[in-house]
């Protein structure tokens, strides 16, 4: 039959209306607006890249006043050719001196693990418009986390483990430190305190300027895993990491201080084993000549405030912070009255508040009081005397600005009570502006500039029309937030998204997604991103799709809500689960309870490999991406603060560990994993698949070769992983 081209076009049309795995992962049709803005120190003013009229391809640095709206351009595109070059610098980072004259230019950068944190630096002398490249004949890439001294006449860094200052009159480049054995780290970090404290940039200026405080570590003793390569040429090529695994030797960290005139190296004299301790937040107090640490003992349960004296390594007592479980740690603290006291976290009275610690004798007064918890310092207003923090009292699920009076009193709600969701802000120095970006789970983000404390908006600075308006084409499902019983006076919160046509007489198939694991949690009103537009496909196709915070997640609900895992991670978590999905099936005659799925990725696989072994009756159908089957697996700093030392927590381990329920499965698993995840290692659903197969339990595999924890590198990578998982699930999870 011959059809008219008005029927073929009609035809090959797409249905706007519909989601579909190539338009959420292979299209630009979702694609956010992102707000790229740098407050001045002095709070007068931020700073864009803009699109260059005059050169191009290049970009200028340009000035915004935030009262008037007015810019200038602050720097030309142009100033950031190099010589001899016609093309100007692609930027990814910069700071200024302190009084502007110098701008210190990040390109190049490359990969170290989760960031970019290695690349190329160049200083831009503002007067003389003069561009040179850091690091002398240093190879391409190699410098990371350059900072000009106070006085801005050097710049210091760290380039191969070793740490170097370069002086920007004469250019010469002075070895700080001389190591050169692999196993020495100087001024960064090794994987395990990267992954698990993000420490990433390990040194830090005296604010005299006479001494860098650094971190070193000793990898030597600590064993390795190969990561193997088998894709990028003839012969494979293996990558060893000094990785410690659960109960497994650490490296050793210790904090020494450059004399810069000298050019002698002081070791602080910290207590304790430094293979059993960590020291996890190093700084410089305002005004002060001694050095702040902070240290936890191996089991994280005791904090150590110390003061270390620079010339003399002698280092005294401030304060001690203990849980019978583990204690949080938080770094960069803020200092106040130039020094003299500082604010420091705990969750001594049985919630999350900021204290107001003496640096004289370490007493501690709250300065932040109620029955909720403080989810992040904001702004400290030192001449007004307002403390701007991040909480929810009423909601766990939504977070909001709050600020308080340093004694307590006064507590106010900044954020607009008309304006439910999530919200974050970026104060300028001055606390007169901020960057104020809000969203709930049905709105993406919009980012506004704001004034405080009266929060009124002073100009829209993204607002995602183009995502806003493809989003208003879709058949919008149902959304809801509950809150389901599973053990007495415990009650999880819970999402659910239900088909546009939802009909609760029918019965439909159900989707969970999971995470479940201390380090994070997935029931917030907040934009989703992809992954929510993936559940909202499935809601389109007729599934429910529903998650629920189990207890131990990282929910603004309290320390004994955070704490109630401990030792057994995997155990309890599961069991909440389990118990919501039991109370769903009861009390929602619509949920199919012959057609459940569970999907999670890390912590969540390993959380969706527990619900499929351990509640095999329950769940019938799970997709676990980068799991950690076996905790024994996993690393020390991680796994331990959450349950112990491995031959102290024997049972724990056992029973919190997936695979010892291998020969449960009765279900439909698929199992996910790059050969490269250098976090979450291919060695444990490799010894996952060995005892399935010893117990000849049938089930699905995917491996992507030499991809890391993300699964994201490679052409067409994401598109294929979303489009093998939805098949999957259409296939073992099929709507009737």
């Amino acid at each position: 039959m011959l059809l008219c081209a008005t029927s073929l076009l009609a035809a090959e049309k797409p249905d706007l209306s519909l989601l579909t795995v190539k338009r959420i992962f292979d299209s630009s049709d979702f694609n956010g607006e992102k707000f790229s803005g740098t407050w001045l120190e002095d709070g007068s003013g931020y700073t864009t890249f803009e699109t260059s009229k005059t050169t191009t391809g290049g970009h200028d640095l340009v000035l915004h006043d935030p009262k008037t709206g007015a810019k200038e351009v602050l720097v030309p595109a142009a100033e950031f050719i190099p010589p001899g070059e016609t093309a100007p610098l692609t930027i990814d980072g910069l700071a200024w001196s302190k009084d502007r004259s110098r701008l210190l230019l990040y390109t190049n950068s490359k990969r170290v693990w989760r960031t970019n944190s290695r690349g190329d630096y160049w200083v831009l002398d503002r007067s003389s418009q003069e561009l040179f490249k850091l690091g002398g004949e240093a190879q391409s890439a190699t410098l990371m986390f350059a900072k000009f001294s106070p006085d801005a006449r050097s710049v210091a860094y760290v380039r191969e483990q070793n740490l170097y200052v370069q002086d920007l009159h004469s250019r010469r480049i002075t070895a700080l430190t001389t190591n050169t054995s692999p196993e020495i780290i100087n001024g960064t970090f090794d994987w395990v305190y990267e992954e698990e404290f993000g420490l990433r940039d390990g040194f830090r200026w005296s604010p005299d300027g006479r001494f860098i405080a650094f971190w070193q570590l000793n990898t030597e003793g600590v064993r390795e895993v190969a990561l193997v390569n088998n894709t990028d040429g003839l012969y494979p090529k293996t990558q060893l990491i000094k990785y410690p695994k659960t109960g497994e030797m650490n490296s050793s960290c210790r904090v020494g201080a450059i004399e810069l005139a000298t050019g002698q190296t002081r070791w602080m004299e910290v207590p304790g084993d430094p293979r059993n301790h960590y020291l996890f937040d190093l700084e410089w107090p305002e005004g002060s000549p001694e050095i702040f640490l902070q240290q936890l003992n191996r089991l994280q349960n005791t904090n150590r405030v110390m003061l270390a004296d620079p010339l003399t390594g002698k280092v005294k007592p401030l304060l001690t912070d203990r849980d019978a479980a583990w204690v949080e740690e938080h770094q960069n603290l803020k200092w106040l009255d130039g020094g003299k006291r500082f604010l420091f976290w705990s969750e001594r009275d049985g919630w999350e508040h900021l204290y107001v610690a003496d640096r004289a004798d370490g007493k501690l007064k709250l300065a932040t009081t109620g029955a909720y918890d403080v989810t992040g310092l904001v702004h400290m207003d030192v001449r007004g005397g307002w403390l701007y923090f991040m909480a929810s009292p009423d909601n766990p699920t939504q977070r909001y600005l709050y600020r308080t009076r340093l004694s307590g009193r006064q507590r106010q709600r900044v954020t607009p009570s008309d304006q439910p969701g999530t919200h974050s802000y970026l104060v300028s120095p001055d606390g007169r502006w901020a960057f104020h970006t809000r969203s709930t789970f049905n709105q993406p983000p919009v980012t506004e500039l704001i004034s405080l404390p009266d929060h009124k908006s002073v100009r829209l600075l993204t607002d995602d029309k183009k995502l806003v308006e493809q989003l208003k084409q879709l058949k919008q499902p149902v959304t809801e937030f509950f809150r389901v019983p599973v053990a007495k006076g415990v009650e999880l919160d819970a999402w659910c998204i239900k088909p546009p046509d939802f009909d609760p007489a029918r019965k439909y198939p159900l989707l969970i997604h999971v995470y479940g694991e201390p380090a994070g949690s997935t029931v917030r009103d907040a934009w989703g991103g992809k992954t929510h537009l993936w559940h909202r496909m499935f809601a389109q196709q007729g599934y429910l799709v529903m998650s629920f915070d189990n207890r131990g997640t990282a929910t603004p609900r309290g320390r004994d809500w955070h704490k109630s895992i401990y030792g057994q991670v995997g155990i309890l978590a599961s069991q909440d689960q389990a118990a919501a999905l039991k109370q769903v099936i009861a009390t929602r005659p619509y949920v199919d309870a012959g057609r459940i799925g569970i999907w999670g990725w890390s912590g969540g696989g390993s959380m969706t490999l527990n619900a499929l072994l351990r509640y095999p009756d329950l769940y019938h159908t799970g997709i676990a991406i980068a799991s950690v089957p076996n905790m024994r697996f996993y690393d020390t700093i991680y796994q331990e603060r959450y349950m112990g030392l491995p031959d102290q927590n024997v049972d724990g381990y056992r029973n919190g560990s997936p695979i010892t329920f291998a020969g449960q499965l009765k279900g439909n698993l698929l199992l996910i994993h790059g050969t490269g995840d250098d976090n979450c290692h291919y060695q444990g659903p490799e010894a996952l698949i060995n005892e399935f197969i010893r117990l000849n339990k049938p089930f699905r595999m995917m491996a992507y070769p030499n991809r890391s924890h993300s699964i994201s590198e490679g052409a067409n990578t994401t598109l294929h992983l979303r489009e093998m998982m939805t098949s999957f699930l259409h296939e073992k999870l099929p709507v009737k």
